[in-house]
């Protein structure tokens, strides 16, 4: 049952779910703050339902559309479809099934969330499709992912509205612009290692069109884009000393990142991709639940 469980899971990367789960959480913290950040555990475990069945339904989807390139490429070939150890209607069965779990969760968290989650579903799964036609695929990828704090402040607000400032849904819109940034930037990274290959199979990435050492400088002012966008929503959002460290901490890692990246020594990948920015989503987190949860925190 645990060997099973484990392939499944490894098939999705369900731990690479660490990535935007933590900012939609951090969304979520924020439009319940009348609430010191919790919105019941209705709508907490609505919203990680959603988020699981989400990217459950996106990953397989592209691991489905992708398993002939998946088999071509020697990074991949040992994935679960070009082996055989998952069959293409087991996929197909678990792409569906997550994609109603989507919705079904959606009906339950309030009509808003209902009537876009189909557009959700398309947004996230329209990504894998990208790298075919255009050389921006990082950022269809990184505006799918930045679907998840905004569904998430839909969900415990269920409704749009402008001010005051603090209700604001130009907080999650933020939010979405700094993950879009942020995935730009870190996949930049991770497509370096396919470079050859995208190339000698006409597939569209910016490091394929820029070349290695551009696409690496416009990973790193992308990701300083990002702690801009994210200065810009603590500062709206009325956080102080503890949002402050967290923002260092986050810049540390980003230069800890392009360094190792830069570098590109045997585990260059595994470090700069997953651990660092793992630790920029779950400080982001830490730090914007720190402000909600225990405002005495401040500094005055």
């Amino acid at each position: 049952m645990f060997a099973t469980l484990s392939k499944w899971a490894s098939f999705v990367k369900l731990s690479h779910t660490v990535f935007a789960l933590p900012f939609a959480l951090a969304a979520m913290i924020v439009a319940a703050r009348e609430n010191r950040g919790w919105p019941g555990w209705k709508s907490f475990l609505l919203i990680l339902a959603a988020m699981v069945c989400a990217r459950t339904c996106a990953m397989a989807f592209n691991r489905i559309v992708d398993r002939k390139f998946d088999a071509k490429n020697p990074r991949t070939n040992l994935r679960h479809l070009p082996t055989g150890a998952i069959s293409l209607a087991s996929a197909w069965a678990l792409c569906l099934l997550s994609g109603a779990g989507l919705i079904a969760a959606s009906f339950f968290l309030n009509p808003i969330c209902f009537y876009l989650s189909p557009v959700a579903l398309f947004v996230v799964c329209f990504y894998s499709l990208t790298k075919r036609f255009t050389d921006f695929t990082h950022v269809f990828l990184g505006i799918a992912l930045a679907l998840a704090p905004v569904g998430a402040w839909l969900a415990v607000k269920g409704e749009v509205v402008f001010w005051p400032m603090r209700e604001s849904f130009l907080l999650p819109l933020l939010l979405a612009v700094a993950v879009v940034f942020w995935l730009v930037g870190f996949d930049l990274i991770y497509a370096i290692q396919d470079y050859e290959f995208d190339r000698e199979n006409r597939l569209h990435s910016l490091v394929v069109r820029w070349g290695i050492n551009n696409a690496l400088a416009a990973a790193f002012l992308s990701h300083m884009v990002m702690v801009g966008v994210l200065l810009v929503f603590g500062l709206l959002s009325g956080f102080r000393l503890a949002y402050m460290v967290g923002i260092v901490i986050i810049t540390f890692s980003f230069i800890v990142e392009h360094w190792l990246a830069r570098r590109r020594s045997l585990n260059w990948v595994q470090n700069a991709f997953f651990r660092l920015n793992a630790l920029v989503s779950l400080v982001f987190l830490a730090v914007t639940a720190t402000e909600v949860v225990f405002p005495f925190f401040r500094m005055k």
